[in-house]
């Protein structure tokens, strides 16, 4: 066995004591993913993430970001916690929906300081070693190599698959300049398990998966309440239920999630304050509160004011409730408001007042049939 064959057994078993699920190793050759790449940003599918479209090709090259570079070491972390009470959240709607990804502490900073540990591992056996870390923080296709690299293939939500862990991981990448030999069984793309299943394109609450493999992030919820900055699009805040951080919609429909196993990190235990959350209690929260109950949290950097912006909307998707109605109006005469949050609570409290006089229509009318001696029976239909 040649020294690098040695080194690169020898990484995996480190990555493991490390906590990682699984890594696998790839060249970096990913020209096939170019026309596709281009296209999705030719379409503007990126929506206002313009750092997707700033890097050009160099997402399908990873060489151009890191010179030298001919390895890259991917790498999986498992994250759904225990008791991750997912049917209970949203099937709630007076609880806001968080994307079970970031109930505990952020994946990045965590990942990427595991990444960096293997990183020193390896140089201690290979001086000549430059290499450099990422997670979810670079120019790179991230699955695609992870794919290349045995990990699972992308499903035709984007998102990698695990025939043994289903979706719910993180995945993170080390590129490095040394040769490392490729295994003929583990190191290899593994067939595709998709087959002609299309339940995650028809249960996107959104319609965000135009075409299989193809997400249109304009339309992703996720993107919509993390990623863009400015007002939801209106067609679209009623689609959007209870979530109020990211969705998960399309993982939890997968067939392949019924493999999912918890994940024994510590740092990703889901929050008490963030579980099962109610929404006007996190409708309450000040931006200090916010900013300190959501510390370390990956929550933290979409700001307050998305956030009051998000759970404006789940409010006006809520039930009709007059404790929702003054929780909005109250928060409305707060002069601290900025434009965009005072217009989706607006928004929120027309969609309660309308279900209000929905109610009261209803009333109306089952008055009317009391006094024409409408049966019991007949009266509670009228009020369904």
């Amino acid at each position: 066995m040649s020294d690098f064959e040695t080194l690169a057994h020898d990484i995996k078993l480190w990555a493991a004591e490390l906590g990682f699920s699984q890594v696998g190793i790839t060249d970096t050759d990913l020209t096939e993913h170019e026309p596709k790449l281009a296209d999705w940003l030719a379409k503007g599918y990126h929506g206002d993430m313009e750092y997707m479209a700033r890097h050009g090709m160099m997402r399908a090259r990873p060489h151009e970001l890191l010179p030298g570079t001919v390895r890259v070491i991917s790498v999986r972390m498992n994250y759904l916690p225990e008791q991750a009470a997912i049917a209970h959240v949203l099937s709630d709607p007076t609880l806001g929906y968080i994307s079970r990804y970031a109930l505990g502490r952020d994946y990045h900073k965590l990942m990427r300081q595991r990444l960096k540990k293997l990183s020193d591992r390896i140089e201690q056996a290979a001086s000549e070693l430059v290499a450099r870390p990422f997670v979810d923080s670079a120019p790179v296709l991230e699955r695609p190599l992870a794919a290349k690299a045995g990990l699972g293939w992308v499903g035709k939500h984007s998102l990698l698959i695990n025939r043994q862990q289903g979706s719910f991981f993180f995945i993170g990448e080390l590129l490095i300049n040394l040769p490392l030999p490729l295994s003929q069984q583990v190191d290899q793309p593994v067939e595709e398990g998709c087959g002609k299943c299309v339940a995650c394109i028809t249960a996107c609450p959104t319609g965000a998966i135009v075409e299989p493999y193809v997400v249109d992030a304009r339309r992703c919820i996720s993107y919509l309440t993390i990623e863009q900055d400015g007002p939801i699009p209106l067609e679209l805040r009623p689609l959007m239920g209870n979530r109020i951080y990211g969705c998960d919609d399309c993982q939890l429909i997968c067939p392949w999630n019924k493999f999912t196993k918890a994940s024994q990190e510590p740092d990703f235990a889901a929050r008490d304050n963030l579980h099962a959350p109610e929404l006007l209690a996190l409708f309450d929260w000040s931006e200090d509160y916010f900013l300190k109950q959501t510390e370390g949290s990956p929550i933290r950097r979409i700001g307050h004011r998305r956030w009051l912006r998000n759970i404006a909307v789940a409010l006006g998707n809520a039930p009709v409730s007059p404790t929702i109605i003054l929780a909005l109006e109250q928060k409305r005469l707060q002069d601290d408001l900025d434009e965009m949050v005072l217009e989706h609570i607006d928004w929120a409290l027309a969609q309660q007042m309308a279900g209000l006089a929905k109610v009261g229509r209803k009333t109306e009318r089952l008055i009317r049939a009391v006094d024409k001696g409408m049966p019991n029976h007949a009266r509670f239909t009228e009020l369904k």
